[in-house]
């Protein structure tokens, strides 16, 4: 179906303008009524953001998304997109999307004037109706409102007080689609005013000229807590217009959020020069560090600790044993625990330390980070099986190092010499002892756990040792083996 190209062929279709928000409306309720996936990509938040976005956007409300770093506000608000048609008509030329039937602009209206039906209509896609600005100190009324143009003015012959000369800021050229304003506590006072009385009122003043703009505009904001509530930089006009305030939140179950990284971590990368697996106890690991990082007091509660952190550290495990893989000819790479020490820069820079933590360092709470989150799903896998033999035999004064570059087959010899640790490692698991890549990740799973419940130690070289008699007197003192050195057979 060819779509109209005149005012007259628009008319002449039964064109009908509806505004943004019941638009919005409109497609939500025919994606509800056709069970069609709402927000496809957002993760465990199905029980508790969505349901309060449908409800909103069924409001016809302005939202703004409190969370943290890293709780997918940005993509939930790109996608609102989704619920805009796909196309919608506007008088060619026209900066803020010039309704034809409705146009608000002097341009629009003089073009309509002088043209009639015969008025030229372009069609834009939704993705040409969604404007994000990142709110920041600098900015001004211009970026967001507009300003006065000289060069227009003279171009054009106009009087600088005519609204011709004016080059418009984001906001009107949002018109008929969705504006959002990303941390909204940043943008300054006054910008919120001209913000606020636009919205409220229909008119700006530019330069001390009066300018009268109906937008029609669907206002979505996010802010972090933080800033939102203890700052208290949003004004209250502007907040009392938000009809909506939802908050967003880290993954409530260990389960949801290795899904999450599942699917955002790049792991299926072209060119591997041996088959990925990669272990599920890895990826829990990789995702309590987190859950444990978030609980830490040592680390900064108003900060957060990003969704971004278990992506971009599973990303740098594979990275660890796909190298390994290169220097040795594996044709299989699977992720060990080593592979995730070897990811500590990734989680270093994921952290804001309160006092305590930065006296202590970074790379140190990272390390107890991955201690502690491999010990608890140690716990899980293994509750009830006794490592007892395994433990006497560091005691009886035997080291173990499995460096992260050595090769499974190796590696594999070393923990031959360890007594039941293979039997007892592979209790869980479906895959037997010929899978020697798979039995060294069990196994070190196995002793990082058991170094996690102090019944042997580790050290900074990543080799397993006895733990001392006044280590086990000073049990919970993480710091200790962080520094010492050991000879490994």
């Amino acid at each position: 179906m060819q779509l109209p190209r005149t005012l007259g062929q628009l008319k002449t279709s039964g064109y009908r303008t509806v505004s943004v928000k019941d638009e919005l409306r409109a497609n939500l309720i025919r994606k509800l009524k056709a069970a069609e996936r709402l927000f496809p990509g957002i993760v465990g938040y199905d029980e508790t953001v969505i349901p309060q976005l449908i409800n909103a956007i069924l409001a016809r409300h302005n939202i703004i998304l409190l969370g943290l770093r890293g709780q997918a506000k940005s993509r939930i608000i790109r996608q609102l997109t989704l619920l805009l048609d796909e196309q919608i008509p506007i008088i060619a030329g026209s900066e803020v999307n010039d309704d034809p039937l409705h146009p608000i602009s002097a341009h629009g209206r003089r073009t309509v004037d002088l043209h009639g039906d015969e008025t030229h209509i372009d069609w834009i896609n939704r993705d040409a109706r969604f404007v994000e600005k990142l709110a920041t100190p600098d900015v001004t009324i211009a970026d967001i409102i507009g300003d006065v143009d000289p060069i227009k003015a003279a171009k054009g012959g106009h009087l600088l007080s005519d609204e011709l000369t004016i080059h418009y800021g984001l906001l009107p050229r949002a018109n008929r689609g969705i504006f959002a304003i990303n941390e909204l506590p940043d943008l300054a006072g006054k910008i919120q005013v001209g913000l606020f009385n636009i919205m409220q009122e229909g008119d700006v003043q530019i330069k001390g000229y009066p300018v009268r703009l109906p937008l029609d505009v669907a206002l979505i904001f996010s802010a972090n807590p933080e800033d939102y509530t203890a700052r208290g930089k949003i004004i209250t006009p502007l907040k009392d217009r938000i009809g909506a305030e939802i908050a967003t939140h880290y993954p409530a179950e260990l389960q949801t959020a290795v899904s999450i990284t599942n699917q955002e971590a790049w792991l299926k990368r072209d060119g591997l020069s041996a088959e990925l697996h990669v272990p599920e106890f890895i990826r829990e690991v990789v995702e309590q560090i987190a859950f444990e990082a978030r609980d830490d007091s040592r680390v900064d509660k108003h900060s957060g600790v990003s969704q971004r952190m278990p992506i971009t550290v599973m990303e740098s495990v594979v990275s660890n044993a796909e190298r390994r893989a290169l220097l040795t000819g594996e044709e299989m790479i699977v992720p060990r625990i080593s592979d995730i020490y070897a990811a500590t820069p990734s989680i270093t820079g994921k952290m804001e330390l309160e006092y305590e933590g930065e006296q202590i360092g970074a790379s140190r709470i990272a390390k107890d980070l991955i201690k502690r989150a491999a010990g608890e799903i140690f716990e899980g896998y293994f509750v009830g099986i006794d490592f007892g033999r395994t433990v006497n035999w560091f005691e009886q004064g035997n080291n173990l190092r499995l460096a992260d570059s050595a090769g499974a087959d190796e590696c594999a010899k070393l923990l031959e010499a360890v007594p039941e640790l293979i039997q007892s490692a592979l209790i869980p698991f479906e895959f037997g002892n010929k899978d020697s890549a798979k039995v060294v990740s069990a196994c070190e799973l196995v002793l990082e756990g058991l170094y996690a419940d102090n019944k042997i130690s580790r050290n900074e070289e990543g080799g397993y040792t006895a733990v001392t008699k006044a280590k086990k007197d000073r049990r919970g003192m993480i710091y200790d083996d962080l520094t010492e050195t050991g000879k490994y057979s």
